[in-house]
């Protein structure tokens, strides 16, 4: 009888490899947008939805 391997999920390296990949975005992501970056890109798109409502 042939047996076959269930390869379903992930094993605990990918997921070792998937954290730290994910702790690396939001740290990068973190670092973008409490700096000078993140406050403009936050002040324009406020506008750009308060432009859009017709108020701004």
């Amino acid at each position: 009888m042939e047996r076959t391997r269930d390869e379903q999920g992930i094993t605990t390296a990918e997921y070792a490899v998937g954290t730290a990949a994910g702790a690396g975005l939001a740290g990068l992501l973190y670092q973008l947008l409490t700096g000078g970056f993140g406050d403009e890109l936050l002040r324009t798109l406020f506008e750009h939805v308060l432009g859009l409502l017709g108020i701004g």
